[in-house]
């Protein structure tokens, strides 16, 4: 241990959270419908792997994307030589198009400040880098992914600070919680240096509203902080209300010619949208030119194969492949998540009411033993153990009410997912049974009871009054 640094040494990843431990236990007995079906159902990993049929059938018409050639002609030494820290420039344009599509071209963006990242993980990270020193803090709405605990602290040295959010008006973000959160922080002796959201939200599968982008841009304008969103789902919003990006709502309060416009950022992969998160493709989108200039310089210790970035810019620059994939990929979420929430009502558990991304904010808190995190997780492992389903507990996603639990639906087929539905209603229907037989035994015992102290009380009674008969003076 002496011989290594304090960063290798130290437990701040966040691995040993709830969230990491149920893949764990997940990889120890994945469910196979042949080699193991009586194994763990992975239901806490946010994947899209409904739409690669379409992917698959445009590869199968552009072999030339595929196999690395151009007009016929093989280009594998061009790609298999040095690039540029920026990226290809075909693959950079079509990226912004194909990022301006999924928000319905309201929002245009330009490739000159677009920096490419693997993946979304050090786009934000490098965002960290950018904005904030060690020490200092960005403000997060809860309940947030669990993985930011490693992603912008980690390495970074950057403090979170939630706002916490409540159930009672849909988790959405208010004014008194942002600055309650700004107040937390400077009595932790942090200066704050920013707001970060994912919107559509995960874990809540929720577009953030109008309203509270308008609340989120007039704050970060008065405390002159920034906004970094990250926007990874955009593309998933499959039901009213639609996607407004961070962008679009600066842009509709005029506000582009002041300094809040180079304060505000996003963050986009097509790890979700496309359902590509091994491909890593990520980027970060800033007006401020000195943090796309530090942002491009930090991204050589992690860029995106040439090789990939060929083939994507074929396929995002056919604009027949998009639009139709757009329009298909949201449709099948919207029937897959519809399957979920109502295999769930039949169990008797609901969700927060969602629009988007590949999973629901689902309500277990009528299954808790009592109102703590402690019933939390005996619920969570209860569920991971003897249902054999890996979720995510509220607790691992800085949730401040027990029972809430992140469920994914898009990362499996239709005959995985009826079948991990069967498993909660059967859990639940033997957890009912159990239930009744322990309030029906509380219930006799403690009639029981009743009636043992009310003969002891007429015994008592009766002795009583016998006594007092027996020491009654004569007539």
């Amino acid at each position: 241990m002496k011989f290594l640094s304090t960063k290798a040494t130290c437990n701040s990843h966040g691995q040993d959270s709830s969230y990491f431990l149920g893949w764990q236990e997940y990889e120890k007995n994945p469910y196979d419908e042949v080699k193991n079906p009586t194994g763990i159902i992975q239901m806490g990993l946010a994947e899209n792997q409904l739409s690669f049929d379409i992917m698959e059938s445009w590869m199968k018409a552009n072999p030339d994307a595929v196999s690395l050639k151009r007009d016929g002609e093989s280009i594998f030494r061009e790609l298999a030589l040095f690039q540029d820290y920026h990226g290809l420039p075909a693959f950079k344009n079509a990226l912004v198009d194909f990022m301006s599509e999924i928000r319905e071209n309201k929002v245009s963006f330009d490739v000159d400040k677009l920096v490419l990242t693997a993946g979304s993980t050090p786009a934000n990270e490098t965002l960290m880098f950018c904005l904030a020193n060690p020490g200092e803090a960005f403000l997060l709405p809860t309940p947030y992914y669990p993985g930011f605990d490693r992603d912008l602290k980690w390495r970074t040295g950057v403090e979170i600070v939630p706002i916490h959010c409540s159930s009672s008006n849909g988790f959405e973000i208010t004014q008194s919680a942002l600055e309650a959160a700004y107040l937390e922080a400077n009595k932790l002796n942090l200066k704050v240096k920013g707001v970060l959201i994912t919107n559509p939200s995960n874990p809540l599968g929720t577009t953030t509203t109008r309203d509270e982008l308008n609340l989120l841009i007039n704050f970060v304008n008065e405390k002159k902080i920034h906004l970094i969103s990250d926007e990874i789902y955009s593309g998933t919003v499959f039901d009213s209300p639609g996607f407004t990006s961070v962008l679009e709502a600066v842009k509709d309060k005029n506000l582009e010619d002041t300094d809040v416009w180079s304060r505000v950022h996003v963050v986009y992969s097509l790890s979700k949208d496309l359902g590509l998160p091994g491909f890593r493709i990520g980027a970060i989108y800033s007006n401020d030119e000195m943090v796309v200039a530090a942002a491009t310089k930090m991204s050589s210790f992690g860029l995106i194969s040439s090789q990939t970035q060929y083939l994507l810019s074929a396929m995002l620059s056919d604009k027949k492949f998009t639009s139709n994939y757009i329009v298909e990929n949201k449709k099948r979420l919207q029937v897959r998540h519809d399957m979920l929430v109502s295999g769930l009502q039949n169990a008797g558990i609901g969700c927060l009411n969602s629009n988007a991304g590949l999973f629901c904010w689902v309500d277990m808190r009528h299954l808790l033993t009592s109102n703590t995190f402690e019933a939390e997780m005996d619920l969570w492992k209860k569920v991971l153990y003897e249902v054999k389903l890996n979720i995510s507990p509220g607790a691992s996603c800085h949730c401040t009410e027990p029972g809430w639990f992140r469920v994914c639906f898009a990362n499996m087929s239709e005959e995985t997912l009826n079948l991990a539905l069967q498993r909660v209603k059967a859990f639940i229907v033997a957890s009912t049974a159990d239930q009744n037989r322990r309030t029906t035994h509380r219930r006799h015992h403690s009639m029981g009871h009743a009636m043992g102290h009310s003969r002891r009380m007429s015994l008592s009674k009766w002795v009583f009054q016998i006594s007092a008969h027996e020491h009654e003076p004569e007539r």
